[in-house]
C-alpha cells in the first residue's frame, strides 16, 4: 500500500483461520473417542457364545423279526424240532422247517401230537409237510371244529383236521391211505378232490427231544 503523509500505517492483521479446521478436529476427536469406547464395551461385554441346537434325531423303529426266522429250522447237523415235554397235550402242534437233501430247500411243517399213541414213541405224532402236494396252496391245520364245519362245510367234524383252503380238502390225521406201491401213509383225504395226503416228514424221538429226520 501507498504511503500517505498523515494516516498512521496500521499494525497488519493476522491471517484468518480456515472456520472448517475445528469442525474437521471435534470430528477427529469425537471418531478417536467412539473407537476407543467401542473396544472398551466389547472387551467388557463379551459376545454370548452361540449354542449349536442339537438336531433332534428321527428313531426309527427296527423292522419286527420274521416270524419263520424264530421256528425250529431242522438239518442234518440240528434236527430238533420239539421236546415232548412241548407237545404233552393231545392234537398240540408245532410248526417248524426241514430241510430238502436235494435241493437245500427249507420246507414248512407242522408235527401234531396224536391223541393215540406213546408220547416217546414216533407213532404218537404226525408231522407232514404244510406245502399241498399239487397247487400253490399252504395246508392249515385246523382245531376250530366251527370253522371246519362251516368254513369247509364238513359237518362230521369231530377233531382236529388238516385242510386245503384252495380245494376245501380235509385229511384226517387219525386214518391212512395206501399209496401205489403198498405204502401206508397218514392223513387219509375224507372231503375234497385232491389226489393224495400231505407229504410226510419222518421223525423220531430221542429222550426227552423230537427229531425231523427228512421229509418225502
Amino acid at each position: 500500500m501507498p504511503h500517505i503523509p498523515g494516516v498512521a500505517d496500521l499494525p497488519p492483521r493476522p491471517p484468518r483461520l480456515n472456520p472448517l479446521i475445528p469442525l474437521i478436529i471435534g470430528v477427529l476427536i469425537l471418531g478417536v473417542v467412539f473407537v476407543f469406547t467401542s473396544r472398551w464395551i466389547s472387551r467388557t461385554h463379551p459376545a454370548e457364545a452361540t449354542r449349536s441346537e442339537a438336531v433332534p434325531q428321527i428313531e426309527v423303529p427296527s423292522p419286527p423279526p420274521d416270524p419263520d426266522s424264530l421256528l425250529p429250522h431242522a438239518d442234518a447237523s440240528n434236527p430238533v424240532i420239539a421236546t415232548v415235554a412241548q407237545l404233552a397235550r393231545p392234537w398240540s402242534s408245532i410248526n417248524f422247517f426241514v430241510k430238502n437233501p436235494v435241493n437245500g430247500e427249507d420246507i414248512p411243517a407242522i408235527i401234531v401230537r396224536l391223541p393215540t399213541g406213546s408220547a416217546t414213541q414216533a407213532n404218537g405224532y404226525w408231522a407232514f409237510s404244510r406245502k399241498a402236494p399239487y397247487g400253490p396252496c399252504e395246508l392249515e391245520y385246523g382245531t376250530n371244529l366251527s370253522n371246519l364245519r362251516d368254513g369247509y362245510g364238513y359237518r362230521a367234524a369231530t377233531h382236529p383236521l388238516t385242510g386245503n383252503p384252495c380245494s376245501h380238502t380235509l385229511y384226517d390225521p387219525l386214518k391212512t391211505a395206501n399209496l401205489p406201491g403198498n405204502v401206508w401213509i397218514r392223513g387219509a383225504i375224507v372231503q375234497g378232490s385232491d389226489i393224495r395226503p400231505p407229504y410226510g416228514v419222518e421223525i423220531k424221538v430221542q429222550g426227552k427231544q423230537i427229531l425231523a429226520v427228512r421229509s418225502e
